[in-house]
């Protein structure tokens, strides 16, 4: 089994991107800067950041560097308290500063806890002051100082540092006037700002430092409001002179949270406004606002074919290898991969730098490591997670068919079918049920394998369904096993206590998928719903879109009189998201419909208004069904 955290061992070649921002953070020249790097769930930017902590806190003595994770403090009742507290800590913890030093740092937070306790996270202050940077809408500050907060309360008693004597003035200047701080205008509370940055910058002239670095992680597990705090907390509060802040995020999270945190406010509720806006604030203010607070961003590629090939080698090096050997093989595959950029680091490469006696466990695996790179390539896409993933659910079915003693059993076969049910568990389920009719060896599937050699993917269409027919199939039909002709009833038997759910639905699905999922399935109105739909379909890929109509399929199957799940269906059907109303059509079809509520057919003739094509559910519901009748009755 392989763990699924983030590590220093570069087994994925990108030593190369972490060298590339080392180089960055460490140019004196384009100091100040924010970094962006950005890639999916499980492409690897936390084992970049790793990289560059474990570099950078050893380069000089001209250099401090903080890794913070962000989705550790996603409890935290202030998300830029819990920044600036991590950072202003490394100042106080650093043995090589002085007293003068760590008194400066103590004053700041001493700030930022007086920020805290008056509720003063600079929510509506934030906006106006990088908006003003870019050149933002006219006014937005007279707009928002509705928002600011009006009272306290209780929360002033009792925290550290309102009352007795500041260590400078002989007094608490913070404890007085509180009644009139809180009617402050958004410009003097963004004095209170600049006065932050001013001590802060003054903080690093202190230590002589040359550069402050933070890698900041897993900001895309957090919800919209705490990433967007911290990403607001370093642009107003700590981009001064020789900061470097380096960001791992997936793009279109960070791109969601920012139209999710502002579209209310950049919107009004009376239709006369020349603010008023129906749909999503606009991509071009997403992008400026965006583009102000990340200065450099930088994608990470996915993974290649022989990226993939060269992982999964180096992966099944670091389990049967011992560390010396393990370690010998990774000094080889750096010197590899600076010569060839584009080759496969493989099994011959491997054999020739150990004896046979150490390389005896991993030589049962080189045929298999051939076969799963084209598989999990096309089927995972080069995910470095997935691939951690899908190999520790295929290391347990593996077992467990040794346990069982499968005598004709093929690791490749199993491999390709667990690729499938990961990519289109409704398509594994159907193929079980062909092979479960046929002795395990489907007409169906052969077929199909001979349809898609043929390029003859209109009749694979017409006969088995569009979904069927999709270029990504077509792919996976292709490659290398066939499985014409081979007994799955034991491979089958291995996946019986996922038919139900499938992988996907169980350890594969990435978080932010759930999420989102447990979003649409819990909402609490039918504009949350309606939001929240519009966002699924404007930030999730293709595939990731298809995994939540998986869920919602099962969800309908497995509770078909709870109306939300049919309702979330009818949404994405009304904002048309591609493949919403065929997969929905799939689930009716192993749907008992007498337990359908009936009332939701006023449902689906409301969307018909803007989506037509919904009403072809009309003729799918069983007529001797409450909400079939329902339908002929309008019809009448």
């Amino acid at each position: 089994m392989w763990s699924d955290c983030e590590t220093t061992n570069d087994l994925l070649g990108f030593r190369v991107h972490a060298d590339l921002i080392e180089a960055l953070v460490l140019d004196e020249g384009i100091l100040p800067v924010t970094i962006g790097v950005f890639g999916d769930w499980g492409s690897g930017k936390s084992s970049i950041m790793r990289m560059m902590e474990s570099r950078l806190k050893d380069v000089d003595e001209h250099t401090v560097c903080l890794y913070f994770n962000g989705w550790v403090f996603e409890g935290y009742d202030d998300a830029k308290a819990a920044l600036l507290d991590s950072i202003l800590k490394v100042f106080d913890d650093e043995a090589r500063f002085g007293p003068a030093v760590k008194k400066k740092a103590l004053q700041l937070f001493k700030s930022v806890n007086w920020m805290r306790v008056m509720g003063l996270g600079f929510k509506n202050v934030a906006l106006p002051l990088i908006l003003a940077s870019m050149g933002g809408p006219a006014g937005i500050g007279a707009a928002l100082s509705g928002f600011l907060p009006k009272a306290v309360g209780k929360k002033i008693a009792g925290v550290v540092g309102l009352s007795g004597k500041s260590d400078e003035e002989g007094e608490n200047p913070e404890t007085e006037g509180i009644g009139n701080l809180l009617n402050e205008s958004p410009e003097e509370k963004a004095m209170l700002v600049r006065e932050f940055r001013d001590k802060f910058e003054d903080l690093i002239a202190e230590t002589k430092i040359k550069r402050l670095v933070v890698l900041i992680d897993d900001l895309d597990r957090c919800s919209p409001e705490r990433l967007i705090e911290n990403l607001e907390a370093i642009k107003l509060f700590l981009n001064v002179p020789r900061t470097a802040f380096v960001i791992g995020a997936d793009p279109r999270i960070v791109k969601h949270a920012i139209e999710y945190r502002y579209k209310s406010r950049l919107t009004s509720d009376d239709p006369t406004s020349a603010d008023y806006k129906t749909e999503h604030i606009s991509d071009q203010f997403v992008k400026d606002y965006l583009e102000k607070l990340i200065q450099i961003p930088y994608h990470l590629p996915r993974l290649s074919d022989p990226e993939v090939e060269t992982y999964l080698s180096l992966l099944f090096c670091e389990k049967y290898l011992a560390e010396e050997s393990h370690q010998r093989v990774l000094s080889k595959f750096n010197e590899f991969r600076t010569a060839n950029r584009y080759g496969t680091f493989g099994f011959g490469d491997i054999k020739a730098l150990l004896s046979e006696e150490e390389i005896s466990e991993l030589r049962k695996s080189a045929p298999l490591i051939t076969s799963l790179a084209p598989v999990i390539t096309e089927g995972l896409k080069g995910n470095p997670r997935q691939i951690k993933r899908f190999l520790n659910s295929f290391t347990l079915r593996t077992r467990l068919a040794n346990v069982a003693k499968l005598a004709t059993f093929k690791l490749d076969v199993l491999a390709k079918l667990m690729v499938l049910e990961y990519i289109e568990p409704e398509l594994f389920r159907k193929m079980y049920d062909w092979q479960a009719t046929q002795q395990g060896e489907p007409e169906e599937l052969a077929e199909l394998e001979q349809l898609a050699a043929d390029s003859k993917l209109e009749d694979i269409g017409s006969k088995y369904g569009t979904v069927w027919k999709t270029s990504r199939l077509k792919r996976w039909l292709l490659v290398e096993p066939k499985l014409t002709h081979v007994d799955l009833r034991d491979y089958f038997w291995l996946s019986r206590d996922q038919l139900s759910t499938s992988i996907s639905g169980a350890s594969l699905i990435p978080s932010h998928i759930k999420t989102v999922f447990q979003n649409l399935l819990n909402f609490q109105s039918e504009t949350i719903l309606s939001k929240i739909s519009q966002d699924a379909i404007s930030t999730l890929q293709d595939a990731e879109q298809e995994t939540i109509l998986d869920m919602l399929v099962q969800e309908v199957i497995k509770r078909p009189a709870e109306p939300k799940s049919h309702r979330v269906f009818f949404e994405l059907i009304g904002f048309e998201m591609p493949t919403a109303l065929s997969r929905y059509k799939d689930a009716l079809g192993k749907t008992n419909h007498l337990e359908i509520p009936f009332h939701l057919h006023n449902t689906i003739r409301l969307i018909s208004k803007r989506t037509p094509s919904i009403m072809e559910l009309a003729a799918v519901y069983d007529p001797k069904s409450k909400i079939g009748k329902a339908f002929a009755t309008k019809s009448k």
